[in-house]
């Protein structure tokens, strides 16, 4: 199984256009265009999991730099996702130690 990132993606390019590029290399899995959780439009990557980890080298050496409706596509091996830590929050406005007498 090989998972690949595939960047610099027309807004327009469907799920269905990036499977037909990069099964002329091997067998798809699965593919998924990232979009905006708010506006439904693609945020202009996506990702491509092919069944056969040479297949998907394969596509990678032959598709990084290539051409698909007027741009020039980021290819590579998908990194693992990394476990973000906590909430975030920034600490503003938790325990203070009693100090700058409440002023932000």
């Amino acid at each position: 199984m090989k998972n690949i990132f595939v960047g610099n993606l027309d807004f327009n390019t469907g799920e269905d256009e990036l499977r037909q590029l990069f099964e002329q290399y091997g067998p798809v899995d699965r593919v998924a265009i990232m979009t905006d959780r708010d506006t439904g439009r693609s945020r202009g990557f996506g990702f491509v999991e092919m069944t056969n980890t040479e297949d998907g080298e394969k596509a990678i050496a032959a598709l990084n730099g290539a051409q698909l409706g007027g741009r020039t596509l980021n290819v590579n091996e998908a990194r693992p996702k990394t476990e973000r830590a906590g909430s975030g929050g920034g600490g503003r406005g938790r325990d203070r130690g009693g100090r700058g007498g409440g002023r932000w």
